[in-house]
């Protein structure tokens, strides 16, 4: 077997020196893998919500145009970075073959159900054939092979979960567990985008972590997020409003906090326009938390920066130490989040 970078270099194309994630084409061909790579046989890509929103916008929800788009992104760049949002997902898959510098070192064997836990924006993707495509959770089975990195993080599928109910949490695993590093008891937590995948994740460990001093805030986009996550009861408080409209959310938040605004403000939400809400909406000395992929960093900074804001903004890492034990185990003590997961996304 050929020595491979521990970064995936080996399989950039172009532009030579970059890592693969920037890269605009990378070398998907998996007849022969690299001394340190993982061939995966996949099965299903959970494409990141605001990638598969804006892919199916532009397909019009016609599948047959959906199919389209994504093997075009494939055919032209080796992977599936969406060139419009430069988001991509994660996958499901077997473990295939292992790569002999990695025999030993890694705990996976041939045959493992894995999730990875890195993009599909970096990870090198052949697709055979589209089986099926799933509007309503962002999931597409396929018939093709991928590559996971040496550097590559995943996940071992658990027995004790349906593998798509693990996967669509997966997907997510780093919203969950940022909430549980951010929140403190007795704080004031809002969640933008409360009622979706993430969202509802969100609120269950910022009401764990905030306890019976703090309060969560869940902003929602349509009534049946909305009843959905009252119901839930996860929340103090849960309303429907356009996070793209932040003088009007501004003035709600102020009404539920008495003036006092958020200690943390999570942001999931899978559209753009969204950055001043979130600035808006928080204390001059709490956090905003950007998990969305539509976030623009240049309308964050210069927005705060146009309102005086000193909030502090961190962009949001899909991956934290630990984020998928904390977040399959959130699905497992639960009952209602499993519930409701299961119902939408297993």
């Amino acid at each position: 077997m050929k020595k491979g970078n521990k970064y995936g270099t080996h399989r950039v194309i172009e532009p030579k020196g970059v890592l693969p994630q920037p890269a605009n084409k990378i070398d998907n061909n998996m007849d022969e893998i690299y001394d340190n790579e993982i061939l995966i046989d996949v099965q299903t890509l959970n494409i990141d919500s605001a990638s598969f929103t804006d892919i199916s916008a532009r397909a019009g929800g016609d599948h047959g145009k959906i199919k389209e788009i994504m093997f075009d992104i494939v055919a032209k760049q080796g992977k599936h970075r969406n060139p419009w949002t430069g988001s991509g997902g994660m996958l499901l898959g077997t473990v295939e073959k292992i790569g002999d510098a990695l025999i030993g070192k890694t705990d996976l064997k041939v045959g493992d159900k894995i999730a990875t836990l890195v993009s599909l924006s970096l990870t090198p993707l052949r697709i055979d054939n589209i089986k099926e495509i799933r509007d309503d959770v962002d999931q597409v089975d396929i018939d093709g092979k991928a590559i996971l990195f040496e550097s590559g993080i995943y996940a071992k599928i658990p027995t004790d979960l349906p593998e798509k109910l693990a996967l669509s949490a997966l997907d997510v695993a780093g919203a969950p567990a940022q909430t549980a590093k951010l929140v403190k008891p007795g704080d004031t937590v809002v969640i933008i985008g409360a009622g979706g995948k993430s969202g509802m994740l969100c609120c269950y460990e910022a009401k764990k972590r905030a306890g019976v001093t703090g309060k969560v805030i869940g902003i929602t986009h349509s009534q049946k997020s909305t009843d959905r996550l009252i119901n839930l009861g996860f929340c103090d408080h849960v309303f429907s409003a356009d996070a793209t409209q932040p003088v009007a959310v501004l003035e709600k938040i102020e009404e539920l906090t008495g003036g006092q605004l958020a200690d943390v403000t999570i942001n999931n939400v899978n559209i753009p326009d969204t950055e001043m809400t979130s600035i808006l909406i928080t204390k001059d000395t709490g956090v905003v938390y950007f998990f969305s992929m539509a976030t623009s960093f240049t309308k964050a900074a210069l927005g705060a920066e146009g309102v005086g804001s000193d909030v502090t903004m961190i962009v949001g890492n899909g991956y934290t130490r630990g984020h998928a034990e904390i977040t399959l185990q959130l699905l497992r003590e639960s009952e209602k989040l499993r519930s409701i997961f299961t119902e939408l996304y297993a």
